[in-house]
């Protein structure tokens, strides 16, 4: 049958997860920092999750599709709710939690940490590609969660390199195209991704690997992931 459904221009998609948020049948996923449809029975193809798109990655066409399956919906919804608990919209990246630290405390000798930031302005969107800092740098390009939830964020990550902080969930650009132009006009030395381990971060991978492949320079690059309870859960180089 012909009915209304979701298309989702991959190219313009910068794996925000915010359609996933806002999908209350549970028909998108992302699948490697892309947001996908998962079957065309869990579509209704009424397009609540356009609006939410920050760059226009969704519309709606008429082509064939399955029928929209309500209790099929029904059951997706169920098997989520149990897989992830205490989730109200679907998202890891905003499952509350309260995290329990040893206390750390040293009242005897009380430490300063120093900061490592090298260079102002540290945002993707701000910082310009051509700014003479670049040249000859070790790139970190981190996702902002990251230095709030790994306590030695300066130490073990900043230290001796250019930093660049973004959020691929709230900001509406596409960080593919700033990374692509400071890779390009600069001799970069290497590139470490810091992400946190929730969907949504993605983005900001998809968007380095985007940038490494348009740029066409080969650059040692690895990625780390943070747990939200500040561990490293994985550390790929590649």
């Amino acid at each position: 049958m012909k009915r209304n459904i979701i298309k989702i221009d991959e190219s313009k998609c910068n794996g925000c997860g915010l359609c996933i948020d806002a999908c209350h049948e549970g028909a998108l996923q992302l699948v490697d920092g892309k947001a996908k449809l998962v079957s065309d029975i869990y579509c209704d193809g009424l397009g609540d999750c356009l609006p939410e798109c920050p760059t226009g990655a969704i519309t709606i066409e008429k082509r064939e599709a399955e029928a929209y399956d309500e209790e099929a919906v029904k059951e997706r919804m169920k098997e989520q709710k149990a897989d992830i608990p205490n989730l109200p919209c679907g998202c890891p990246g905003t499952q509350v939690k309260t995290l329990e630290r040893k206390n750390q405390k040293n009242e005897e000798k009380p430490v300063t940490i120093e900061s490592q930031l090298q260079q102002w302005p540290c945002q993707i969107k701000l910082i310009p590609p051509t700014a003479p800092y670049f040249e000859n740098a070790h790139l970190l390009i981190a996702a902002d969660c990251t230095a709030f939830a790994y306590g030695n964020f300066h130490n073990d990550f900043m230290k001796n390199k250019i930093t660049l902080i973004g959020c691929p969930k709230l900001d509406s650009i596409d960080y593919s195209e700033k990374l692509t132009d400071i890779l390009s006009h600069n001799d970069i030395k290497s590139v470490t991704v810091l992400r946190m381990q929730v969907p949504c971060c993605g983005g900001m991978t998809h968007a380095v690997t985007t940038a490494l492949k348009n740029s066409g320079k080969m650059i040692p690059w690895n990625v780390i992931t943070i747990g939200t309870d500040g561990t490293i859960t994985e550390n790929g180089n590649f």
